[in-house]
């Protein structure tokens, strides 16, 4: 049991602060109930005589049990605080809780609206990537038979530029026989033409030869066809 004088201490400090639990008196197990029954009977018979009045008549043992009988009164009414304390911590708590139960429940649902629109949205996600999975898959066969179409397209294009090529050389070989022959008649023509001017230029005198030898046996004839007498006279003339 502990001493009257440490328990009248500890009530004192806990008076003092008024913010520290109140100090409840160890007992022995074996003795607790029973010094509690007792103090309460002895609060009620305290509390209804004039016991306390004069201390000053009693012996050390007598006022030893005063003392321990204080102070189990002291420490059944800070037990009583601290069990009041304890209640209104208790019921606080319990409000608290329920609050945080209804907070718990509110953000429950929200959970669950949040993951209904999460798992609305992955849907949707997968949905839209199926359908780009499929727009790619559709572009790549694109692709494919774009590239097999390009190559088609540049072998027709090779296979057509060599054409024209060899068109193109053909032209040229073709332009070049033709000023070739062009040449060669343009050649020909100034032949002709300088064989013609000789040509004419014999001609013109042979002409003129023709002439003069017409002229002259015209002349002869006429001479000849004269009589000789009056040949004569015209030679005298």
């Amino acid at each position: 049991m502990i001493s009257p004088f440490f328990r009248k201490k500890d009530a004192k400090e806990q008076q003092h602060d008024p913010g520290a639990e109140p100090m409840v008196p160890q007992a022995s197990p074996e003795g607790d109930s029973a010094e509690s029954d007792l103090a309460v009977a002895v609060e009620d018979s305290l509390s209804s005589t004039p016991f306390m009045a004069n201390k000053s008549n009693l012996d050390k043992k007598s006022l030893d049990l005063v003392f321990a009988v204080e102070q189990m009164i002291q420490a059944r009414q800070h037990a009583e605080i601290n069990i009041y304390e304890l209640q209104d911590r208790l019921n606080h708590s319990s409000g608290h809780i329920e609050r945080l139960s209804r907070d718990l429940k509110n953000l429950n649902k929200v959970i669950e609206e949040r993951e209904k629109s999460i798992l609305e949205f992955e849907q949707k996600l997968i949905e839209k990537n199926l359908k780009v999975d499929q727009v790619i898959e559709d572009y790549r066969e694109l692709q494919s038979t774009l590239s097999s179409e390009i190559d088609e397209l540049k072998s027709v294009i090779d296979l057509e530029q060599q054409k024209y090529a060899s068109i193109v050389q053909a032209h040229n070989e073709a332009n070049a026989e033709k000023m070739k022959k062009i040449n060669e008649m343009e050649e020909r023509i100034g032949r002709l033409e300088v064989e013609n001017s000789h040509v004419k230029q014999k001609y013109e005198n042979v002409r003129q030869e023709k002439a003069y030898l017409s002229n002259m046996i015209s002349d002869f004839t006429s001479r000849m066809s004269i009589p000789i007498g009056q040949n004569k006279n015209n030679r005298n003339d």
